[in-house]
């Protein structure tokens, strides 16, 4: 089968979106893109997935983010299967994904008859049971699942993608250290978790780092930008201040939650800050300023 023009479009695209989107993660996106490349252009062998990853890293540091991304550009905004894998720990839990009595199809069965194609996101894949894992094993090395209804799934069309936070725990006293020392030790670490024949079919291992204070800097400033245009849409002229930034990276990044946090608090901070300037009787519209107690914003109104 041959790809598309509009395929191509997309992977065009993908290419300038990702690194715009992603920040702070260069070592990992012209990895993921390459993985993202050989599947788009059908130069996979047939009868596995189009592609899979396994993202190691800290919370809050892209690795859902832009395997989300990605998915929507390539396919929609509906061509996600998402398996939380903490919910299944038990091998009890195999039967709620593939079913447990014949002539069921599990909860596998029913999101991929809603998927014709797209990305399977394994989230925290190190808590899955080993019953569990060997599913993913079957999809990794066959691109396909067998239900206990007796039908076979066929994942070739998908894309793989497992996160885990496997060695984050430990980053904090690493993050002096090179960006080779962190990598190997994050895979090291899940190399010693995790089944080394899952990792041997792995296209790629991507360690994601954690996000210094200029990248946090950069994702503010993002989030506020994206605020301000729609503000802009409901006929609010906001500008704001450089300084807020900092500001912003101190309401809304957290060690353990990473940028994660970063958007709500952006749309909280700025919005409130509109209400109260709309309260007060005035336009919604100024410049964003960071009030005197220190703990929030406010909009200075434009004087005449």
């Amino acid at each position: 089968m041959k790809t598309t023009n509009e395929e191509m479009k997309r992977l065009s695209e993908l290419e300038v979106e990702l690194p715009r989107e992603i920040r702070g993660q260069n070592q990992v996106l012209p990895r993921l893109l390459s993985v993202l490349r050989r599947g788009q252009l059908k130069l996979r062998k047939p009868g596995r997935p189009r592609g899979s990853f396994l993202q190691l890293g800290p919370t809050g540091t892209g690795k859902t983010e832009s395997t989300l991304l990605f998915t929507r550009r390539l396919f929609g905004p509906d061509a996600l299967i998402r398996l939380d894998m903490s919910e299944y720990q038990t091998q009890q839990s195999l039967g709620v994904l593939i079913g447990s009595q014949p002539g069921e199809c599990g909860y596998l069965g029913m999101e991929r008859r809603r998927v014709a194609e797209g990305t399977l996101l394994l989230d925290e894949i190190e808590k899955a049971h080993p019953r569990v894992l060997d599913i993913c094993l079957q999809l990794l090395d066959a691109g396909r699942v067998t239900l206990a209804s007796g039908e076979t799934l066929d994942f070739s069309p998908f894309y793989v993608a497992m996160t885990s936070n496997i060695g984050s725990a430990e980053i904090i006293g690493l993050q002096h250290s090179g960006a080779a020392t962190l990598e190997r030790h994050i895979t090291s670490r899940a190399q010693q978790s995790l089944r080394p024949e899952l990792f041997a079919r792995i296209d790629e291992v991507l360690v994601f780092h954690p996000l210094d204070y200029a990248t946090q800097l950069e994702i503010a400033e993002k989030f506020l930008r994206a605020e301000l245009d729609f503000l802009r849409g409901q006929g609010h002229e906001l500008t704001a201040e450089k300084s807020i930034l900092s500001f912003l990276v101190r309401k809304g990044f957290h060690p353990k939650l990473g940028a994660r946090p970063m958007r709500n608090a952006v749309e909280k901070l700025v919005g409130d800050a509109v209400a109260q300037c709309l309260l007060q009787g005035n336009a919604g519209s100024g410049e964003l300023r960071v009030a005197d107690s220190g703990e929030s914003l406010v909009v200075a109104p434009v004087q005449d």
